[in-house]
């Protein structure tokens, strides 16, 4: 009897191990067929001057350079906004709030909105930031709303990094006769340190790619001059790359492909930034 029920578990165990091989490897062949097709397309678009150009009515003269510059200015305004308050609340919740309902009623809900999707809270940032505050369709509402987009993953992830610290590690802090502040400013922060930027770095290679938050607060599909201040008319690669898909001539696919290509490097360098993070200064406890 114990020995059918054996080769029952091994025979499950063979079809599960079978069936999660096959999901693995179908994911992969279509990764790589979406690949090949990208670069089939783009590679023969991709050069210096499409990189340093302007949006241009003729595909062989259309760049992504003011898409490219919109999203650095815009993942700056992001950056400096989501990790300012991202950090503080997870600090806050962590060791300070009360061990009471309403912190883990906060702490679920932020969770939870991690998982709302893009487009509500473009129509919040349309709602508050556009029109309540009166910023209008300019670069700050963008950066702003997209703050919002990201700020409950830096929160949780800043949170696990912050609650990964060894309590030992904070007990020997505070029976050095170190106060609070200083426990969390000189022991926990650089101890967390690489699992906050990774998540912070993670966090904003989601926010680069987002469309629909920004196609709601006003992010144009093309523009002619760089943005010059937080008040101006911006657009970002997202945005240019749809632009050119919805476009019925061939070649502007061939150009969509090629910002695809730019961005998705701008990607892979974001979170190889991060695995780097991650190795080089985690501390193993």
């Amino acid at each position: 009897m114990e020995s059918k029920n054996l080769n029952g578990r091994v025979l499950k165990n063979k079809v599960m191990k079978t069936l999660f091989f096959s999901a693995t490897v179908i994911a992969l062949v279509f990764l790589v067929l979406l690949f090949y097709r990208v670069l089939s397309q783009g590679l023969g678009y991709l050069d210096w001057n499409y990189i340093t150009s302007f949006p241009a009515p003729y595909p062989e003269e259309a760049g992504i350079w003011p898409g490219m510059i919109g999203s650095l200015m815009l993942m700056g305004v992001v950056a400096v906004v989501a990790v300012t308050i991202g950090i503080s609340t997870a600090i806050y919740l962590e060791e300070y709030s009360p061990k009471n309902k309403l912190a883990d009623f906060i702490r679920v809900n932020i969770q939870n909105l991690a998982g709302v999707p893009s487009i509500v809270f473009g129509l919040l940032g349309l709602t508050f930031f556009v029109y309540l505050f009166g910023i209008g369709y300019r670069l700050l509402a963008g950066g702003l709303t997209m703050a919002l987009l990201i700020l409950p993953v830096v929160v949780v992830s800043s949170q696990e990094a912050l609650r990964a610290v060894p309590s030992d590690v904070k007990e020997a802090s505070y029976g050095m006769g170190a106060s609070k502040w200083q426990t969390i400013v000189r022991v926990i922060l650089p101890a967390a340190v690489p699992g906050i930027l990774t998540g912070i770095i993670l966090s904003l290679s989601r926010g680069i790619g987002e469309t629909a938050p920004l196609i709601i607060v006003g992010a144009a599909t093309a523009i002619y001059t760089l943005p010059d201040s937080l008040l101006s008319k911006y657009t970002v690669m997202p945005i240019q790359i749809y632009k050119w898909t919805a476009r019925p001539q061939e070649e502007w696919q061939f150009v969509a492909a090629a910002g695809i290509i730019v961005l998705l490097v701008i990607l892979l360098l974001m979170n190889a930034l991060a695995v780097w993070i991650r190795n080089k200064y985690q501390t193993r406890y």
